[in-house]
C-alpha cells in the first residue's frame, strides 16, 4: 500500500488540453473516486497514475518515490477496466493466476492466492468454468479477483460497473467496498455516476475540463460545493438554480428571486455580498418544502409528479420558472393543484453570476 501525490500534473494531446495542472494528495489506504462528465479528464488522470499515459508536465509520487517516468510494471498497480479483457480460452482459475504465473510466483502460492480471492468474491465454485459460461456480474468478479491476487500497492478502477444492470451495480459496489475494507489498498475509482462516488468514497475528486473543481469528503461536496458546476453535478435530482439579486430588507440582506425573497444570515459586505449584486441562487429539491402557509412561502403550480417509491419528485412552476421538490412517498400531491412552497433558508447557496464560485 502507498500514498499517491499528483503535483501540477498535465496532459496534452497536440493542441487538446486533456488534464490541466492537477494537484491531489491521496492518503495511504484511501478510497478516492474521480467523477465528472465525459471528456473531463478523469480517465486520462487515472492512466497517468497507472503509467499507461505519459504526463506532459508535473510529477507523480507513490509514497516518496517519483514514478513519473516509470513504466506500469514498475508501479505495482492493479487495474480493472470497463472492458474486462478476460482470456476466453482459459478457465477462471487460469485467468486469475495468469499474472502470478508471468511474475514467477510458485504454483502452491498461486493456488492459495486464487482460492483466497475467489472465496472473498464468492466465486470459488466458478474456478473451473470458462468466462463464456459466466454472467456479466460473475465476469466482473473474476476481473477484480485477477487484480487482487497480484497484491498491488495501488488499485485503479476505470468505470468497472458501467455495463452492468442497476441491481448488479449495487451488488458489486457493495462487494468493492467490503473488499477495500478487508485489504485496505489505496484505491482510485473513475466513474461518471455521482451516486457511486458518493456512496463508496472516503473523498471525491470532481473534475471539469481537465481541472479539479473540488476534492473533499462526499458530505462536504454535497453540503458545501465550491461552485455552481459541483452543486449541479452532485445530487439527484440536481440542484434548482435561479437568477437573483441581493437586496436590502430593512436591516437585513435577502436574495430577491422575483417570485420570492429569502433572508440571508449575513451582514452587508460579508463574503463579498452587497445590495444590488447579481447572483445565482441554488437550493436542492430535498430542501424545498410543500407547506401549508408561512411568511416565506409562495404559490407554485404542480406540473407533474414522479413517484420513486420512498419519495416523490414534484415538478413545480412559478411564473416562468420551474423547480423540483422531494416529498415523502405517502404525501398526496396531484398535478394541476397549487401548493404553498418554501425554501429552507439555512440550506440555500449563492454563486457568483460570472465565475460560478460559491459565496454563501
Amino acid at each position: 500500500m502507498t500514498s499517491i501525490s499528483l503535483d501540477a500534473v498535465g496532459k496534452r494531446f497536440g493542441s487538446l488540453r486533456a488534464v490541466e495542472s492537477v494537484d491531489a494528495q491521496i492518503q495511504d489506504g484511501e478510497f478516492i473516486s474521480i467523477v465528472g462528465p465525459s471528456g473531463c479528464g478523469k480517465t486520462t488522470t487515472l492512466r497517468i497514475i497507472a503509467g499507461l499515459e505519459e504526463a506532459s508536465s508535473g510529477t507523480v509520487l507513490f509514497g516518496e518515490e517519483d514514478v513519473t517516468d516509470a513504466p506500469p510494471e514498475r508501479r505495482n498497480v492493479g487495474m480493472v477496466f470497463q472492458n474486462l479483457a478476460l482470456y476466453p480460452h482459459m478457465s477462471v482459475r487460469k485467468n486469475m493466476e495468469f499474472g502470478l504465473s508471468v511474475g514467477g510466483v510458485p504454483k502452491d502460492e498461486r493456488t492459495d492466492r486464487v482460492v483466497e480471492a475467489a472465496e472473498m468474491l464468492d466465486i470459488e465454485e466458478l474456478l473451473d468454468r470458462n468466462p463464456s459460461e459466466l454472467s456479466g456480474g460473475q465476469q466482473q468478479r473474476v476481473a477484480i479477483g485477477r487484480t487482487t491476487v497480484l497484491d498491488p500497492d495501488v488499485f485503479l478502477l476505470d468505470e468497472p460497473l458501467a455495463s452492468l444492470d442497476a441491481k448488479l451495480r449495487v451488488e458489486i459496489r457493495e462487494e468493492l467496498q467490503e473488499l477495500h475494507r478487508r485489504i485496505g489498498v489505496t484505491t482510485v475509482y473513475v466513474t461518471h455516476d455521482q451516486e457511486q462516488a458518493m456512496t463508496m468514497s472516503d473523498r471525491i475528486i470532481v473534475m471539469k475540463d481537465g481541472e479539479i473543481q473540488q476534492f473533499a469528503a462526499p458530505e462536504e461536496v454535497y453540503a458545501d460545493p465550491n461552485n455552481e458546476f459541483v452543486a449541479h453535478f452532485i445530487g439527484t435530482p440536481s440542484m434548482n438554480f435561479f437568477d437573483c439579486e441581493v437586496a436590502r430588507s430593512g436591516d437585513d440582506l435577502c436574495a430577491d428571486l422575483g417570485f420570492n425573497s429569502v433572508l440571508l444570515d449575513v451582514s452587508e459586505g460579508d463574503r463579498s455580498l452587497s445590495s444590488g449584486e447579481a447572483m445565482r441562487f441554488g437550493v436542492r429539491p430535498e430542501h424545498v418544502d410543500l407547506v401549508g402557509d408561512g411568511a416565506a412561502a409562495f404559490n407554485a403550480d404542480v406540473k407533474f409528479v414522479e413517484p420513486t417509491g420512498k419519495d416523490k419528485i414534484v415538478h413545480l412552476e412559478v411564473g416562468d420558472e420551474t423547480l423540483k421538490a422531494i416529498v415523502e412517498g405517502e404525501e398526496r400531491v396531484e398535478a394541476g393543484e397549487t401548493r404553498r412552497v418554501a425554501f429552507r433558508a439555512e440550506r440555500i447557496h449563492l454563486f457568483e453570476a460570472d465565475s460560478g464560485d460559491c459565496v454563501y
